[in-house]
């Protein structure tokens, strides 16, 4: 039987998140500040409650340890307290400037990410309190976000019903159209969640190939009599991975014992080589601002790369400051980055043949 223990009404106003720790609860409000109260017998901690917030605060969360929390707010701003005595740790500001709805910190504690009202989502290193990536999603507010239990995945979800996966370097991973109105809360099982490996993520030039890109393979493989099979079974990428010397046989009656032979071989030869890939897109090649990789990059005044259209849509919306730094840009000029284009096209060529 559900029994009530205790009741707290401390808060001047709604009251929109509250966190556990092992020993403490934590409470935030309209009313602009954190309290804290221990869990023993409920009663306020000493340097309770926690001021510093200017608008209303939206979410908190402790880290695993317990020792510290931290608290964002529509004033555009994430504090990292003490718990022990209530000190203030750091402010770090939304490079945005936007309203920050939701913060979480990562498993071991070293990330901490802030997703805000303008679709922003940042990591920030828990130690360092520096921007470490920073990231957005196109449409909606970011209200809820979540940790796999390894830390090597994180979900953010948005007022639009949108749910974005993220790993560890801010890359999306996969985004959909989970609700048809806004997501409120968002959480991973206990279980480990399986980490997509170099392997998988290297297979996707193949399995993402069309049924034309099959065709063009086979052609380039001395296999163009195959052509008219391979479309009339609709072979695409994934497919054609995953063809055996049965499905050849069988579904796509190619009589020839050698013919099927050689096919089997290119296939092999094929899955050996997205095997032994051993390569990532180079961090060097992705915009932080899209996290997508770079066509047109270019250099701004803070020094880093950005892909061009997104650099430009950053500073139209009269954000003067860098977008890696948070600092003010000494100049809005945008400086094309030959010979990082180059060194994409390259990267290019020779994994994506």
């Amino acid at each position: 039987m559900v029994k009530l223990i205790h009741t707290l009404a401390d808060h001047g106003d709604d009251v929109n998140c509250c966190a556990f720790s092992s020993s403490l609860l934590a409470t935030c409000s309209l009313d602009k500040t954190i309290r804290l109260y221990s869990l023993s017998d409920f009663t306020e901690l000493p340097h309770s409650p926690l001021k510093f917030h200017t608008y209303a605060v939206h979410c908190c969360c402790f880290s695993p340890s317990g020792h510290i929390l931290a608290s964002c707010s529509t004033d555009g701003t994430t504090v990292l307290w003490n718990t022990q005595n209530g000190q203030m740790l750091a402010v770090m500001e939304q490079p945005s400037g936007s309203p920050v709805r939701v913060c979480r910190f990562s498993p071991d504690s070293t990330c901490l990410v802030s997703g805000a009202a303008d679709g922003t989502v940042v990591l920030w290193n828990a130690q360092s309190y520096r921007l470490h990536r920073c990231g957005s999603v196109k449409d909606g507010s970011l209200v809820a976000c979540a940790f796999s239990p390894d830390g090597i995945f994180f979900v953010t979800g948005s007022s639009c019903g949108d749910l974005t996966v993220w790993d560890d370097k801010m890359r999306c991973l996969h985004s959909e159209k989970a609700h048809d109105l806004g997501i409120t809360c968002c959480d991973f099982s206990s279980q480990p969640v399986s980490a997509r490996s170099t392997e998988d993520h290297l297979k996707q030039f193949t399995e993402d190939w069309s049924e034309d890109d099959v065709s063009t393979w086979l052609c380039a493989q001395d296999l163009k009599d195959l052509v008219g099979i391979f479309k009339m079974n609709n072979i695409d990428g994934r497919e054609l991975l995953n063809l055996t010397k049965e499905s050849l046989a069988d579904d796509l009656k190619i009589e020839s014992l050698g013919l099927r032979s050689k096919v089997l071989r290119k296939i092999e030869e094929l899955r050996t080589k997205v095997k032994t890939l051993s390569s990532e897109i180079p961090d060097e090649f992705i915009c932080p601002i899209t996290r997508e990789l770079m066509q047109d990059p270019v250099i701004a005044s803070d020094g880093y790369s950005y892909e061009k259209e997104a650099m430009e849509n950053w500073i139209s919306k009269k954000k003067r400051t860098s977008p890696m730094t948070n600092l003010v840009l000494p100049s809005v000029v945008l400086t094309p980055n030959r010979t990082l284009k180059m060194a994409i096209n390259r990267w290019l060529e020779t994994h994506q043949k």
